[in-house]
């Protein structure tokens, strides 16, 4: 086998949780393949460059192998390798958002019945 749908190989190489997911993304253009937006029926081929964009961040990857099955966590990293660049992009971007968290924590518990009421007056509702 050397060409599988790309909504199964994504859902193969683990960028999903689901098929239906992965269409999803597809369909909302953030797949491309090659340069070129994805559609879910688009075959991948080893060799195959593809941005991936995710919950965990934006991928850019390229495809060493193919495979129409969902496997354990450490055959699916063999599926694919991300380039250098992408790599330092999203760890800058993680680090960027930890960074942030700490002049913008979150608060300990939620608000009692009366900081909801001060909360709504502050915002201006009645």
């Amino acid at each position: 086998m050397d060409a599988v749908r790309i909504d199964k190989w994504l859902w193969a190489a683990r960028f999903f949780k689901t098929r239906a997911m992965a269409s999803r993304a597809c369909d909302l253009g953030r797949i491309e393949s090659n340069g070129f937006r994805a559609k879910p029926a688009r075959d991948v081929r080893p060799g195959d460059r593809l941005q991936i964009e995710n919950d965990a961040g934006r991928f850019e990857i390229d495809v060493l192998g193919v495979s129409h099955i969902r496997g354990p966590a450490p055959v699916a990293q063999t599926l694919y390798r991300e380039t250098e660049a992408s790599r330092e992009a999203r760890l800058r971007v993680a680090e960027e958002r930890k960074t942030m968290q700490q002049y913008a924590p979150l608060p300990v518990h939620r608000p009692s019945k009366r900081d909801r009421r001060r909360i709504i007056q502050f915002r201006g509702r009645a």
